[in-house]
């Protein structure tokens, strides 16, 4: 039997380039509909890029090309529409040999299409949430199963980890439905003058450290059920393809990029209201000066994430505004992280510490050495301007295959960060403060911001009288 292509890691796919060299030239070479410049693929006709996908009995599609086609055609098509054309481009294969050469076709090409279908329910399980698609594979995995017994346990195989996969999506959705409800009753309780919430972070857990690992052990997990298609989904604001629908099978639960989105926001405003809640200064001193600390570990970890949420928190203007309360606070080390995150120059200083950190995971010995939780919002704003800056198809109708080779190069260094394991031991206690706690709304922050320093201007005082 041969032997299948080898499948690098996510991390080692997209040289600097942009995309592995030389790798293109198997088949058609400027003809069938695909233009290439110096072994590049640059673009092509829909139809033959789909064609391209489609292995045969002397090709099998590098993993590059792979990953970048099913994680951009779907702003063509639909998987399901995709998934077909694939099931109809291998019938045909098989019906245009000889019959008497109908097991050697099948011998060649089955571990081949086999091996596409492992790398696209791996890659892209939520695709299979679509009954239709379900409908498409298991069809084209029992031709494949009918020529050979071990194929067919291959074929269970596959299914098997694929319904594994849906029943673990589908548990995270559930469990962040729970939390989600769970936190906005909260906030709506909180819209009136706010009550001290009795327990505070310090008390549940009084070392920066552990917090900044509970931290990233949210980050992590929520980051590891963002599907890649989410952020080509995102692109798609109008709705020609019911996209909600192919997404989440009955189009209610919410998507997993929104919810980590949520999170961050979450995280913001637990900062606030920790820091506003205590009636002394002195008390709000030490809160302010602990979530710096947290911040700095977090930083040390490589959670960017939680750490620019802690900083956003920081600046919201309630806080911001408790001069006397600041007048207390050691700022040297803020002001550093501040520096760090600096939103000027394109967050050129972030930039900077997201590469090291990058680099450190690259050649990293230990599961913590490995972990790079991106700035979200940044990184969802860099793939925004890429696909808005640049067209998607060309003027001759041909698909921009540059313009994905580059999307596809920026969300595989996304995945590789999202399959780090959190080293880090789980606290439930602290897990289940920081997801649930309920946090002060805009209103209920500022209240207790003026009842803790009083207005200062007109502007703040028409403020306070209204809120109370």
């Amino acid at each position: 039997q041969e032997r299948m292509p080898q499948t690098p890691p996510f991390a080692a796919m997209f040289d600097s380039s942009g995309y592995n060299r030389n790798l293109y030239q198997s088949k058609e070479d400027n003809c069938g509909g695909l233009y290439y410049q110096d072994n590049n693929l640059l673009s092509g006709s829909l139809e033959a890029l789909i064609q391209h996908l489609v292995p045969s009995v002397d090709y099998y599609p590098d993993r590059t090309y792979i990953f970048t086609f099913l994680l951009s055609s779907r702003l063509f098509m639909h998987p399901y529409e995709l998934m077909a054309r694939v099931c109809h481009l291998c019938t045909e294969q098989q019906r245009l040999s000889e019959p008497c050469l109908d097991k050697n076709w099948l011998r060649k090409t089955a571990p081949k299409i086999l091996q596409l279908l492992t790398e696209w329910t791996e890659t892209f399980p939520s695709d299979f949430r679509d009954e239709r698609m379900m409908r498409n594979l298991k069809e084209l995995a029992h031709r494949i199963a009918r020529g050979d017994e071990m194929y067919g346990k291959k074929v269970q195989q596959l299914l098997k980890t694929l319904v594994r996969k849906l029943a673990t999506v589908g548990q995270y959705e559930e469990v962040l439905a729970a939390i989600n409800a769970t936190s906005t009753d909260h906030l709506l309780l909180l819209k009136t003058k706010p009550q001290p919430i009795q327990r505070d972070i310090i008390t549940v857990c009084n070392d920066p450290y552990v917090l900044a690992q509970q931290l990233t052990h949210i980050e992590l997990e929520r980051l590891n059920c963002i599907g890649p298609e989410e952020f080509v989904q995102a692109f798609v604001q109008k709705d020609p393809l019911d996209n909600d629908k192919r997404c989440h099978g009955d189009g209610k639960k919410p998507q997993n990029l929104q919810a980590y989105v949520e999170w961050f926001n979450r995280l913001s405003y637990l900062v606030a209201t920790e820091i506003c809640m205590p009636v002394k200064k002195k008390q709000r001193a030490r809160v302010i000066e602990y979530f710096v600390d947290v911040a700095r570990e977090c930083f040390n970890i490589g959670n960017f994430n939680s750490l620019m949420a802690i900083i956003s928190g920081m600046n919201m203007s309630p806080v911001s505004r408790l001069k006397k309360t600041w007048a207390k606070v050691k700022t040297d080390k803020f002001d550093i992280l501040e520096h760090q995150m600096d939103p000027s120059s394109n967050f050129c200083n972030y930039r900077t510490a997201l590469r090291g950190a990058t680099q450190r995971s690259l050649t990293a010995h230990s599961s913590r050495e490995k972990i790079v939780i991106p700035f979200f919002s940044l990184l969802i704003k860099d793939i925004y301007f890429l696909n808005e800056g640049c067209a998607s198809r060309l003027p001759n109708g041909h698909v921009n295959f540059e313009k994905f080779w580059e999307l596809a190069k920026q969300v595989s260094e996304f995945m590789a960060w999202k399959q780090v394991e959190c080293p880090f031991q789980r606290d439930r206690k602290v897990l289940q403060y920081l997801l649930t706690v309920p946090v002060f709304s805009d209103d209920a922050l500022y209240l207790a911001s003026y009842e803790s320093e009083s207005p200062e201007n007109h502007i703040e005082k028409d403020r306070w009288k209204t809120l109370r």
